[in-house]
C-alpha cells in the first residue's frame, strides 16, 4: 500500500494523516473480506478515494471515522460486484440458538464455562473465516459494533442506513454468526481438540 503516491506538495500531510491508521484499516478490511490480498486492494482503493476527497475531512483530529466511512464505501461497491457467497448462512434461519445447542450437545465435557470455552476455540483466522459465511451487511454491522465498538447510530451514519436497520442487521447477524460458528467448529474438528490453540 503506497500512501506516498501523491504529488510532493500534498503527500506529506496526507501520509501523516493516514499513516497511523493503516494497521486499523487493513485489519478492518481483512475482517470484511477475509482474504489478505483482497483486504490490501480494498485499503489501497480506500486510500486513493481518501486522497481524492481529502478536502471533505472536517475534523482532522479524528480521521479514523472518516477513513472508516471511505473504506466502507469501497467495500459496498466491491460487494455489489461480487456474487453472493455460496456458503452464506440462510437469512431466514433464526431459530438456531448457540446457547441451547451447546447445552444439549455438551461438546466440551467438564467445562465450567461452556460458552466461553467454545468461543476460545476460535482464533482470529477461524473467526474471520466464520464471518465470511454470513451476509455482507450483517458482517459489516457486527464487526463495527463488536470489534471496533461503534454505536448503532454511528454505524447507521457510516453505512448510510437507519438505526433501526442497523439494529435489525445486528440481531440477524448474531443469529447467523452463532450458527456458522457451530457449523465451522464441527467441520474443522475444533470440538475434538484438533484445532484448539
Amino acid at each position: 500500500m503506497d500512501v506516498h503516491a501523491a504529488p510532493p506538495d500534498t503527500a506529506e500531510p496526507f501520509t501523516a494523516l493516514v499513516g497511523p491508521h493503516l494497521d486499523y484499516l487493513y485489519a478492518f478490511g481483512r475482517k470484511l473480506c477475509g482474504d489478505p490480498t483482497t483486504a490490501e486492494d480494498l485499503v489501497q482503493d480506500a486510500l486513493v478515494r481518501a486522497f481524492r476527497s481529502r478536502e471533505t475531512l472536517r475534523n482532522r483530529e479524528r480521521p479514523r471515522y472518516w477513513l472508516t466511512k471511505i473504506l466502507l464505501s469501497a467495500w459496498a461497491d466491491r460487494s455489489r460486484k461480487d456474487a453472493p457467497h455460496q456458503h452464506d448462512v440462510p437469512l431466514d434461519d433464526e431459530r438456531f440458538s448457540l446457547f441451547d445447542t451447546l447445552a444439549e450437545e455438551d461438546p466440551l465435557p467438564y467445562s465450567d464455562r461452556l460458552h466461553l470455552d467454545f468461543l476460545d476455540l476460535f482464533d482470529d483466522d477461524n473467526l474471520t473465516a466464520s464471518l465470511q459465511r454470513i451476509h455482507s451487511a450483517h458482517r459489516t454491522a457486527l464487526v463495527l459494533a463488536y470489534v471496533y465498538g461503534y454505536k448503532a447510530r454511528e454505524i447507521a451514519e457510516l453505512t448510510g442506513t437507519t438505526t433501526g436497520t442497523v439494529l435489525a442487521r445486528l440481531h440477524r447477524g448474531r443469529k447467523q454468526l452463532e450458527k456458522t460458528l457451530w457449523e465451522y467448529a464441527k467441520q474443522r474438528g475444533l470440538l475434538k481438540g484438533e484445532g484448539r490453540r
